[in-house]
């Protein structure tokens, strides 16, 4: 089965992009969310690629 990035319904704190991210890889949004953090402070272009994610990604509709 191919898999498919979501954003996440259930692991949401803004708009679930972290939680889809940390449920393809399954890994904890935890780690996500921080990697994420760390790209919007040092390089200022994880904050675009969010907004961009957040646009694009439709929200999971097995959730």
């Amino acid at each position: 089965m191919k898999k498919k990035l979501y954003k996440s319904v259930k692991d949401r704190k803004l708009t679930g992009v972290c939680g889809g991210i940390a449920e393809y890889f399954d890994i904890d949004s935890s780690i996500v969310r921080i990697v994420w953090l760390v790209l919007i402070l040092c390089a200022g272009t994880g904050l675009l690629a969010y907004i961009i994610c957040a646009i694009v990604l439709d929200d999971n509709p097995n959730e």
